[in-house]
């Protein structure tokens, strides 16, 4: 932990509601009132500092699947691209449903990670959606959430009861939204493009029916849903409805569900499929009309690392997933403030205080007495993204030029990147 002072940059800090020029001053790796006596100086001169970005939907892999991915490679992905917190998925081998694995994961990353690595549950054990898990035993280990992300819970009594549990451990819900009836040997979103190609069509119609259900639910039982990964124009509208009659709902949208449509699975490049799969450009656009009205509260990766092996092969046996902690802001840059769709401060606040506070953890703020975990941001840089830190071989975005980037990234006043 360093005494650090930061002159010259252009603050953002959108849970105080701050934007402008200022100080910023950290002592014992806290964010401080008053320069510390004993300081290094950072001059960052025409750079934007805001809160490290805090990502709800990382797949780090450890255990089970390190070919792909570790804490260790993960957590550096993660601080190349601003990240300060992530929150790690449960789909490991084996699957993080109790908690001997959660104390084993939980060894793993106070060893080798990074940044700030919370844990993620199964609501179901295995994920096979038959039989909840031990979510007060979990809880006692440090996990703040639960999902059977990768999968979803068909069952919607399990479900209902899966929520009405989480709400007396305190423990925020989180949902793959997909029937599973609707997406056998799917390959890619039902529609023109599906047909040009002869692939399996993966309905629309397959997410909004989970998302009505789990409004439905949460209403009931009267207690908080966050939904994954939304990619459809109905979902948004529902969600947004919803908000409207006080269901307290969240939602998340990835960078590149925003960025990407269906077109683009024309050569048949396994790098673009995903799950749920890219979609139609009217698709996109309300997803990024969702984000600037309030309708989706969150920028979240799912940063899904394969090997060559898991993509480069017929499409469809390829596996589902892209690679994105290093590419997301960059993205989000280009798609939502360059477009000029929102201004700078909204996609900071997407992705700091907004996770923070769904998820109840700390982050996303620059207050006084915080960890100082904050990024440091050149809007006017240009640069090409080569392979980085994950070794994850799955990104659509190898070789592409870029303007903006993060170049420094510190958790409790330490750099990290």
């Amino acid at each position: 932990m360093k005494n650090l002072i930061i002159k010259n940059a252009k603050v953002i800090d959108p849970k105080n509601k701050f934007s402008g020029r200022r100080d910023i001053f950290i002592e014992g790796g806290k964010f401080a009132a008053k320069a510390p006596k004993k300081a290094s100086c950072i001059d960052a001169k025409g750079l934007v500092l805001c809160p490290g970005f805090v990502d709800m939907h990382v797949h780090l892999r450890e255990p089970g699947q390190t070919y792909k991915e570790d804490v260790a490679t993960g957590t550096a992905a993660a601080a190349a691209g601003g990240f300060t917190s992530i929150v790690a998925m449960p789909n490991t081998i084996p699957a993080a449903d109790s908690p001997s694995t959660i104390r084993l994961i939980n060894d793993i990353i106070a060893e080798r990670a990074k940044v700030r690595v919370y844990q993620s549950a199964c609501i179901t054990v295995g994920q096979e959606g038959t039989k909840l898990a031990p979510y007060g035993s979990l809880k006692n280990c440090g996990v703040i959430a639960i999902t059977d992300d990768g999968c979803c819970v068909q069952n919607n009594e399990l479900m209902r009861n899966a929520m009405e549990y989480a709400k007396m451990f305190g423990l925020l819900v989180m949902d793959h939204c997909q029937e599973k009836t609707l997406t056998s040997k799917s390959q890619m979103n039902e529609g023109e493009w599906s047909v040009r190609l002869g692939l399996n069509g993966w309905p629309s119609a397959a997410e909004d029916i989970i998302v009505a259900r789990d409004i439905i639910l949460a209403n009931y039982v009267k207690t908080k849903i966050h939904l994954q990964h939304i990619s459809t124009e109905l979902s948004v509208s529902m969600i947004r409805a919803a908000k409207k009659r006080g269901v307290a709902v969240s939602a998340e949208a990835t960078p590149h569900h925003i960025s990407l449509d269906d077109s683009l699975l024309k050569d048949y490049d396994s790098n673009y499929k995903v799950n749920p799969p890219v979609r139609t450009r009217a698709d996109v656009e309300a997803l990024i009309n969702g984000l600037c009205d309030g309708t989706i509260d969150v920028v979240a990766t799912d940063h899904a690392p394969h090997s060559e092996i898991d993509k480069d092969r017929e499409f469809d046996y390829a596996s589902n997933g892209i690679i994105g902690l290093e590419t997301a802001f960059a993205v989000c840059y280009e798609t939502l403030v360059r477009s000029g769709a929102m201004k700078l401060e909204k996609l900071v606040g997407l992705m700091s205080s907004n996770p923070a506070s769904i998820l109840n953890v700390e982050g996303g703020s620059l207050s006084e007495g915080a960890n100082a975990d904050f990024v440091l941001i050149d809007e006017k840089l240009e640069w090409n993204y080569e392979k980085g830190f994950s070794k994850g071989c799955n990104s659509p975005w190898f070789g592409r030029s870029f303007k903006g980037k993060v170049v420094s990234t510190y958790v409790s006043g330490a750099r990290v990147f």
